[in-house]
């Protein structure tokens, strides 16, 4: 009996001890785990009184948000009106035929701009320009709405021709008018769309009175409503509440919100805008890490998976911090500044350092100004790809590659133009 009490004894002693041991592994675990992170089962269910007006954010931070106004996050997605379509109403500029017979006209009337379907001459349907996609940097598509669904319009607007084309994708010889915008379309051009039937994997339809057109201050920083109220009744409490900084983000997570929108192909598996900045990716999305698949792909396209081309680039595998706003200030309309850009390539790479000092980089005379053609080169976008009117050939976007890299025929190129 006494050998079975002192086993019994024994056994609740060495259970506790475990339950102890347990207990602690848990705590120091989730003291290593990024503070940001929350389980998307606990959060608060995010509607669109979750945010609020970006015009909000202006009275505290009036720079960073006049500065915004004016980058391609901002302008990616817009209500339809003369000003934020940039394609031509102009007669004799603003049409485009598939055929002799079929002809597509972008026309003003009273009721609002229109592009207009005709066959033989004879008016088939008119379609409302209502939603801009694209900030017309290298092209622009339109959404009109029919009852509570959006559909894409079948002509774009390219920028390189600065002329009116079919949509990317849509045949160049008839008029294709039932392609939907889904809410992962969606997504990447404004910061937030409710469905009308409340939460679902893929919503039949939007409350158009309910969407935040654009990237705006709240795709990045979280939706706002709450810091925006706690900051307006105590003023003078500087740190900053209900409200995601970024920066202080891990690696990771800072990637994430990139990822959202220029990490290719990824397949949500939970409803779209659910995640918000801060949170885990791949809590609401099936995303390739593989470096290998994404190099080797025959369908990566340089307007993909840029985040995946630039974690496969060496430069970012030999740094312990290096992200995308590393290079990109979302805050502002750095575009075409590549002597910008390439300081913060030297702000890595030491010039004076004698593995800087290669027999290409030799024959360049002003090697701080541009290490962006040779390094990541603008190609050709698979994605971006539409037919002009009476061509054959479909015409592309070139947009630069996020893999940084060496490109010999690209160097060539580069040193023949600026011997």
């Amino acid at each position: 009996m006494r050998i079975n009490i002192k086993y019994r004894r024994s056994l609740i002693v060495l259970g506790a001890i475990i339950n102890v041991v347990f207990i602690l592994a848990r705590c120091v675990s989730n003291g290593e785990k990024d503070k940001t992170a929350q389980s998307p089962a606990d959060k608060e269910l995010i509607t669109f009184e979750s945010y609020t007006s970006s015009q909000k954010c202006m009275s505290c931070h009036k720079a960073i948000y006049d500065s915004h106004l004016n980058t391609a996050h901002h302008l990616t997605g817009q209500p339809s009106s003369e000003g934020s379509i940039k394609g031509s109403f102009e007669k004799g500029r603003n049409t485009y035929s598939y055929t002799p017979s079929i002809l597509l006209s972008m026309e003003k009337r009273d009721s609002g701009l229109f592009q207009v379907a005709y066959f033989k001459g004879e008016e088939k349907r008119a379609m409302r320009f209502d939603m801009v996609i694209g900030s017309g940097v290298m092209g622009q598509s339109f959404l009109t709405w029919r009852n509570n669904q959006l559909y894409q319009l079948p002509i774009t607007y390219f920028t390189a021709a600065d002329q009116w084309s079919n949509s990317p994708g849509f045949p160049n010889d008839r008029v294709l008018i039932d392609r939907p915008a889904t809410s992962r379309c969606l997504e990447c051009h404004v910061s937030y769309a409710e469905g009308i039937a409340g939460p679902a994997l893929e919503p039949t339809g939007f409350d158009r009175n309910k969407i935040m057109y654009g990237v705006d201050c709240q795709k990045c920083h979280g939706p706002a409503a709450k810091h925006v109220a706690y900051q307006t009744q105590h003023p003078q409490d500087t740190t900053a509440k209900y409200i995601v900084n970024p920066v202080k983000l891990s690696r990771q997570k800072q990637l994430d919100i990139c990822t959202l929108c220029h990490g290719g192909n990824i397949q949500k598996t939970k409803p779209s805008f659910e995640f918000t900045a801060g949170e885990d990716l791949s809590d609401y999305f099936s995303i390739d890490s593989n470096d290998d698949v994404v190099l080797n792909s025959s369908e990566i396209d340089v307007h993909g998976n840029q985040v995946g081309l630039l974690k496969a680039s060496k430069c970012f595998k030999m740094s312990a911090a290096m992200t995308c706003s590393t290079c990109h200030n979302t805050h502002k309309n750095e575009r075409g500044k590549t002597e910008l850009f390439s300081q913060r390539c030297i702000s890595c790479h030491n010039t004076t350092n004698e593995k800087f000092k290669t027999a290409t980089h030799s024959q360049i005379n002003t090697i701080e100004k541009n290490c962006i053609d040779c390094h990541m080169p603008a190609q050709p976008s698979k994605a971006i790809a539409v037919f002009l009117e009476g061509e054959e050939t479909p015409k592309t976007s070139l947009l630069r590659s996020h893999f940084i890299g060496i490109y010999r025929d690209e160097i060539k190129k580069f040193i023949n133009k600026n011997k």
